[in-house]
């Protein structure tokens, strides 16, 4: 899955990195993550909403998309994900730190929306 996100996405979005190609502990623990998108400037793309958590309490850099899917292909993250990119470029561009992207199940639409923390 890691290769097949970064192929797709790489030409979409310029720089991409997966946490498993950074040098951190596989499986690499939530503040480690945390940690070094801060130090870096990197923004997390998660499907886990502990960076939520995260993003309340101890404020951003970095910044955090949310995806909320369910389970799903490479393909299809992807694809919601280069559907999103005009709502995640406004994100990063923004004060806001916090985007979250929906795709809703009885469709199968995208709803991308943001929030501002």
């Amino acid at each position: 899955m890691i290769l097949k996100l970064a192929k797709i996405l790489a030409p979409v979005f310029g720089e991409y990195d997966h946490v498993d190609l950074l040098g951190l502990t596989v499986p690499a623990r939530d503040t480690d993550i945390w940690d070094y998108a801060s130090k870096n400037g990197f923004t997390i793309i998660t499907k886990d909403s502990d960076f939520l958590d995260m993003l309340e309490l101890k404020g951003f850099p970095p910044k955090v998309i949310l995806v909320k899917t369910g389970n799903n292909s490479s393909k299809a993250l992807a694809n919601l994900l280069t559907g999103s990119k005009s709502k995640i470029e406004d994100m990063e561009h923004s004060e806001s730190s916090l985007l979250e992207i929906i795709r809703v199940a009885e469709n199968n639409k995208m709803n991308p929306f943001g929030d501002a923390r």
